[in-house]
């Protein structure tokens, strides 16, 4: 594709606000070891600048912030502040290299919201900027609700910052209420001032559209939260800025390779499941189910996709359902070392078919199952649950299994967050044949449970996805009782790796599984 150089810059700046902005999102609060993990994540994957959360907010904040700031990252680290010296002081205290320091620009938040005038917040952010500087802090004045508000003020105002000693200046969408015309025609006002940042909101879905206009109109630095997790509809999502300005427009700003990864920090962070249909980070982004898009795909591997998956940290996968074909399901066989002749083939898809046509997503598992049915071959089990038993009540939910592993039955317990949690932990224990819980290494990259039935007595599915080195496999499960049904998915998923390894010879006979 032809590329239109968007700016005459030589680099765009990202500052990460997810510790701040982020967390502003309705249920979600993070714990000062979280936002470190999440900081060092952050600045693993190269973001410029990390707003680390706003220091006016508790003790308990400002210890956090002071955590990632001692963290001696590369990235520099602010904290919010508002137009009112203590603000100031409470960033200064827990060493913040500068603040991002927001002011009331629209009528609205200057006389409605603050009850103050044009004129009195010029007056107090020149004090302010003119403070924070004489005590070293880097100084971005922020003009609140600036899409809305009279240009010829905003000019005044963030003008004024600058005089004063500020870095730079930014233009806020604060409620995402602003369109790319708009956002334009402020822009390309405020960037002959000065360097000028960039801060979207979602609300109307143009957030990443108004980046880009912001930026060809002489911004220099996006604001924006990983997964666009924020206020309402959200803020705009950092990881597909970074990877629309490097694909559309060879500007480089992060690491991408690391974006999947840190996705998923700050999603087991904040607990916001990662959306299916998200660009970059969705399970669906990559995911093809289609016969045509499938053998397509196989053939090339920009047929249906308009980048590389590898380029985020990601992998192709293949989806079986109604609409799968001959390829697709050749290929899903092919991943896990299954061979079929042109008729088995034939069998198989009908098969995967008839069970998409019922509105089952068909899992490896499934996949499996039907081809060992149309092969006439008998498998023998190397991990099965006979029994389970679980209890969430007091304050340590536990769990008890007994699995029959091979010959053998075993029987081990375990301790969670949840009965699920310690089904899991139980799980382990048992296949290391001791309490420890060690010897049987595995990864659960996802578990989603639905409801498919309404009511107190629902009926749930758990699919859960389970990797071991460089295998990997999906499998559900229903059941009346999530544990169960939880802990059943687990068990087949285990099984089916542990057979497969012992097949290609990287793992012992059972029972020594412990040994592994």
């Amino acid at each position: 594709m032809t590329r239109t150089p968007l700016t005459d810059l030589d680099e765009v700046q990202l500052l990460d606000t997810t510790l701040r902005d982020g967390e502003q999102m309705p249920g979600v609060s993070l714990t000062p070891a979280e936002k470190v993990d999440v900081a060092r994540e952050l600045d693993a994957a190269g973001m410029h600048l990390i707003e680390a959360g706003s220091a006016c907010t508790s003790e308990g904040e400002r210890e956090a912030i002071r955590r990632v700031a001692g963290e001696g990252l590369d990235a520099a680290v602010t904290s919010f502040a508002r137009g009112v010296k203590r603000d100031v002081d409470h960033a200064l205290d827990c060493g913040v290299d500068g603040i991002n320091l927001v002011v009331p620009a629209s009528d609205k938040h200057v006389e409605t919201k603050v009850g103050s005038t044009r004129d009195e917040v010029v007056d107090t952010t020149v004090e302010l900027v003119e403070y924070a500087t004489d005590h070293g802090l880097w100084v971005e004045v922020l003009g609140e609700d600036g899409s809305r508000a009279d240009l010829d003020y905003l000019d005044r105002l963030l003008g004024a910052g600058l005089d004063a000693g500020a870095d730079r200046i930014c233009y806020c969408d604060t409620v995402g209420a602003a369109d790319p015309e708009r956002t334009a025609e402020v822009v390309s006002r405020l960037a002959d001032l000065g360097p000028t940042s960039l801060h979207t909101h979602d609300d109307l879905g143009f957030g990443v559209a108004n980046v880009h206009a912001g930026l060809r109109a002489g911004a220099d630095t996006v604001h924006g939260t990983v997964m666009g997790v924020g206020e309402r509809a959200g803020n705009v999502a950092l990881e597909e800025v970074a990877v629309a300005l490097a694909r559309s427009y060879d500007v480089d700003t992060v690491d991408l390779p690391r974006l999947y990864r840190l996705c998923r920090t700050v999603s087991e962070a904040t607990g916001v499941a990662l959306p299916p249909n998200k660009a970059v980070c969705g399970s669906n982004a990559f995911a093809h189910e289609s016969g045509i898009h499938t053998d397509g795909t196989l053939k090339d591997g920009t047929m249906y996709e308009p980048y590389p998956p590898e380029t985020v940290g990601r992998e192709r996968r293949l989806v079986l359902g109604k609409h799968a074909g001959r390829a697709g399901v050749k290929a899903a066989l092919a991943e896990h070392d299954v061979a079929v002749d042109a008729d088995e083939l034939s069998a198989v898809v009908s098969r995967v078919k008839e069970l998409g046509d019922r509105g089952k997503r068909v899992t490896d598992a499934d996949l499996l199952a039907i081809t060992e049915d149309v092969q006439g071959r008998e498998r023998d089990r190397r991990v099965e649950l006979v029994d389970l038993s679980a209890t969430s009540g007091g304050n340590l939910p536990t769990a008890s299994v007994r699995l029959r592993v091979a010959d053998e039955e075993r029987v081990a317990s375990g301790t969670g967050a949840g009965p699920v949690d310690a089904g899991l932990e139980a799980v382990r224990a048992a296949l290391a044949g001791d309490s420890s819980g060690e010897g049987v290494s595995f990864d659960l990259n996802s578990y989603h449970v639905d409801a498919i039935t309404g009511g107190t007595d629902a009926v749930v599915t758990v699919e859960v996805d389970l990797s071991r080195g460089d295998r990997s496999v999906s499998v559900s499960s229903t059941d009346a009782d999530i544990t169960r049904a939880s802990v059943v998915a687990m068990v087949d998923g285990l099984d089916r790796l542990l057979s497969a390894a012992a097949e290609d010879g990287s793992v012992p006979d059972a029972p020594s599984l412990a040994d592994d």
